[in-house]
This record gives C-alpha cells, sequence and structure tokens, in this order.
C-alpha cells in the first residue's frame, strides 16, 4: 500500500512538473499575466496540454480542455496556479473547467492577485469538484516570482545583474568590451528576452552606447528604462532606438525636463516617453522610477549599469535577485561594481537563497532577497 502510495505521489509530481515545463513557454509572452501551463489526467496518461500563450490570449486551462476528447468525469486537470473566476480579457477558466465535467483539479499555488485570491477555488469546490493544493508550490512560486511580486506590491520584480572581474571590476583600462564569456552573454540575453524591460543609468549609455537588444538568443527586444536625471544621453544613442514592440522610457529630473523642453520634444516625436520626475539630494529616486514605469504595465526589469545604479538599488533596499557573472580576469584598476561599502549588514539584509553556477568560464552567483513571496 505504501509503494502504491509512493508511485501515486510521484506520477503527480511528473504531472505538475508537466505543468511548470509548458508554463515556461509563455516567458516574454504573457506579461503583465502568470505563467500557466495544465494538462489533462485520464487512466494515468496525460490526453491533453495546454499553456498561457500570449497576454489576452486563451489561458491555459481553456487551451487544455478545448483538446480532450471524451467523458471527462474520470479526468484530472493539473495546473500550476489557481484558476481565475474573474472576466478579465477572457472569461472565467473556472466556468470552462465546470463545463467540462472534470470532476478533479490539483494546483501547485493559490492566485495572490487581489481578484482571484481564493475565489477560482471556492468556485469549483461549490460546484462539486475536488480540489488539492500546494503539490510542488515552492517550485511554481519560483517560476512565477515576477508575477507575484508585482501583483502583490504594485512595482516591478527587480533582477541586478553585474559582469566583472575577480578583483571586482567592471571596466578597466585594459578590459575587453565584454568582461563575461560567450556562454554568459547568451544568457543575459535570454534573460533580456524574459524580462519586460531592461534599465540602465545614463553613464553607461554615454560610455558604452548599448544596443539593450537581443541579440545571441531567441526572444523579443525588452523595454529600454535610462535613468538620466540630468537629460544629458545623446539623441542619436543606440539605446534610445524603438524597435518593434519595444517602447523606450528616459526618467529624467522634473526641472531639467523643463529646462530642455525643445528636447524632450524631439524624442517624443520620435516615440520616446520622457517621465519627468522629482530629484531629492540631487537623484531621483528608484523607487519612483519604479513606480513610474509600472503604470506602463512593466512589472520585472533587469537592470545592467552602471556602478551608481547598482548601488542606489541596494542603498533604497529595492533587489529582489542580484546575479554576479565573475569572469577570470584580474583588471587591477578601474570602475568598481559599487561605488561604496556598507558597513555591517547591507540594506537588503540576508538573501532568501543562495546558488552557484558555472557558466562557461565564469561563475554566477545568484542571490534571491524575495523568493516571490507575499
Amino acid at each position: 500500500m505504501r509503494e502504491q502510495r509512493k508511485k501515486g505521489e510521484e506520477a503527480q509530481e511528473r504531472h505538475m512538473l508537466e505543468c511548470l515545463r509548458l508554463a515556461r513557454r509563455g516567458t516574454g509572452h504573457v506579461s503583465p499575466n502568470p505563467l500557466v501551463g495544465a494538462v489533462l489526467v485520464r487512466g494515468g496518461k496525460i490526453i491533453s496540454r495546454g499553456w498561457h500563450k500570449a497576454f489576452g490570449g486563451p489561458h491555459a486551462e481553456v487551451e487544455c480542455l478545448n483538446q480532450a476528447r471524451g467523458d471527462l468525469g474520470s479526468a484530472t486537470l493539473y495546473v500550476n496556479l489557481e484558476p481565475c473566476a474573474h472576466y478579465g480579457k477572457t472569461p472565467p477558466c473556472t466556468d470552462k473547467i465546470i463545463q467540462s465535467g472534470v470532476k478533479s483539479v490539483i494546483v501547485s499555488m493559490k492566485d495572490p492577485n487581489p481578484l482571484v485570491e481564493g475565489r477560482g477555488l471556492r468556485a469549483l469546490q461549490e460546484a462539486g469538484i475536488r480540489i488539492s493544493t500546494g503539490l510542488l508550490e515552492r517550485e511554481a512560486r519560483h517560476l512565477n516570482r515576477f508575477f507575484l511580486k508585482h501583483v502583490t506590491h504594485g512595482f516591478p520584480y527587480v533582477n541586478v545583474k553585474i559582469a566583472q572581474s575577480i578583483d571586482g571590476f567592471i571596466a578597466g583600462p585594459r578590459a575587453p568590451r565584454y568582461i563575461s564569456s560567450p556562454h554568459s552573454l547568451r544568457l543575459v540575453h535570454r534573460w533580456r528576452g524574459e524580462y519586460d524591460a531592461v534599465l540602465v543609468g545614463a553613464g553607461t549609455v554615454r560610455a558604452d552606447n548599448p544596443q539593450l537588444t537581443v541579440r545571441h538568443a531567441r526572444g523579443r527586444d525588452p523595454h529600454v528604462v535610462i535613468i538620466d536625471g540630468r537629460f544629458s544621453v545623446p539623441e542619436h544613442a543606440n539605446a534610445l532606438q524603438r524597435t518593434s514592440g519595444r517602447g523606450v522610457f528616459v526618467c529624467v529630473e522634473s526641472s531639467q525636463a523643463k529646462r530642455q523642453r525643445d528636447k524632450v520634444h524631439r524624442l517624443e516625436e520620435r516615440g520616446v516617453v520622457v517621465l519627468p520626475l522629482p530629484a531629492r539630494r540631487g537623484a531621483i529616486k528608484l523607487r519612483d522610477v519604479l513606480e513610474a514605469i509600472y503604470r506602463f504595465s512593466i512589472g520585472s526589469v533587469l537592470v545592467e549599469g552602471g556602478a551608481s545604479v547598482f548601488s542606489q538599488f541596494i542603498d533604497e533596499g529595492l533587489v529582489d535577485e542580484l546575479s554576479i557573472f565573475v569572469a577570470p580576469l584580474i583588471l587591477g584598476s578601474g570602475v568598481r561594481a559599487f561605488e561604496r561599502n556598507w558597513p555591517g549588514e547591507s540594506p537588503l539584509g540576508h538573501p532568501a537563497g543562495v546558488s552557484v553556477t558555472k557558466v562557461g568560464r565564469d561563475v554566477l552567483f545568484s542571490s534571491l532577497f524575495s523568493m516571490g513571496r507575499q
């Protein structure tokens, strides 16, 4: 009996892992919605699959059930996030599930979205459907950490990405154009395709003139956010060039936007969004930046430079994830990753999770400070 129960639990985990695998296929296409996959199992075998493919399109449960054939009374629906019970861009998924005849639903985690928050599960239970929750919940929360952060806090998930030498420099007089390896470069470009936006400071734009597009991996170009309090970024900068589907946002001090109205007008004619923001002690608060860009449905941000911006994100305690690529180089001098040292404990506190991964010749240190918790 114990062996049979163990086999049943292992089968359930396999089915939920398939949901998570399917959900990942929506990465970069469904934001600000969550990543969701669904599988329908009958007689121990998966008979249909579905995932949320694009924002505004059918949800995973609907995609999955639309492919199913025959009597579903003995089938079990697996889904990594609680089905919705409200009208949004599509009808409630709970209606489709109830109409299908499915009598059992297994869910990884409840949806913290105030529009859902248990309503989906209650609707299914009231219709006589058996509900089970919590299967691979940790994995499900990590997968949807971007969504969990922005839907509960009202501003984006932030990953600060740093590429540095062993001795802590991100640039130096003898540094190559890219400090990190081609393997790391491809990984970062893949991340760009997964995040809603890439954020840099004006100094990085002036010094490196980066394109901030996806070129070494498959994926769509992210939006670009530039912190430019003095409004000093050249108008011909690569980062200001809009590509298909990508927006460009320049965050400037309000007084500079007034002084340089002609520049604002020229950029806005090209589709660039200039966001005038108040400055305190000569600097724009990053919390104000995140709140401003969240109004444009930007729910996740990959921060790529430079030292001043890295330091400010830590100072303000706004880092959900810190990703540091360490290359086997010693530069000896140059620009350090951070402008200052933090005595005692950093403003971020202790990480909730840490991982170390070899990426080509580099080592990637990843620290999570939220783990998708509310």
